[in-house]
């Protein structure tokens, strides 16, 4: 029985070997990308991130300028509810929910407009860095190269992401 195992045990080994051996000139590269990092610090991923802002800032600002004028108007609506009558006072209240519902609408509004902006965005992005991302593997003869987010781990030596950056702002960046 000793016998059967030290001979299968001999032979695993020199199919191993011989498999092995036969890629040993041609060993496969294999590289990982952050992409999150490229997002950080390539020159367009700065400036989608600050397009992106401006816009929501925007947003944000012509929200407040609304809700400070129903401030204004609940706030005169308190002061003259005394001296007013009661269909005076029914329209003033009227005349602020529906400011209030539009001004929530309008808020819902931005949201998906923002949130539509950054995804267009952010999916041309993408598409310019697998672009560069292709011309990578194919010209330096990648096997594979995948996303460090999926990657428990990987030695910095196949991290390309400094790369990827490099030329992502030397073609893209304008």
């Amino acid at each position: 029985m000793q016998f059967f195992k030290k001979i299968f045990a001999g032979t695993i080994f020199l199919l191993f070997f011989f498999v092995f051996s036969s890629y040993g000139a041609d060993v496969p590269k294999i590289a990982i990308v952050d992409l999150q990092k490229v997002s950080e610090l390539s020159s367009a991923g700065k400036k989608i991130r600050a397009e992106i802002t401006k816009k929501g800032k925007a947003m944000e600002t012509e929200l407040k300028t609304k809700a400070t004028e129903i401030q204004k108007l609940e706030k005169g609506l308190e002061r003259e509810a005394p001296v007013m009558s009661k269909e005076q006072r029914e329209s003033k209240k009227r005349e602020i929910n529906i400011k209030l519902y539009d001004l929530k609408s309008l808020e819902k509004r931005y949201k998906e407009e923002l949130f539509k902006f950054q995804n267009e965005k952010l999916k041309k992005m993408n598409k310019e860095v697998f672009e560069i991302v292709q011309e990578i593997g194919k010209k330096e003869g990648y096997l594979l190269i995948i996303e460090k987010m999926g990657v428990l781990y990987a030695p910095q030596s196949i991290d390309i992401t400094e790369q990827l950056i490099e030329k992502y702002n030397a073609k893209f960046a304008k």
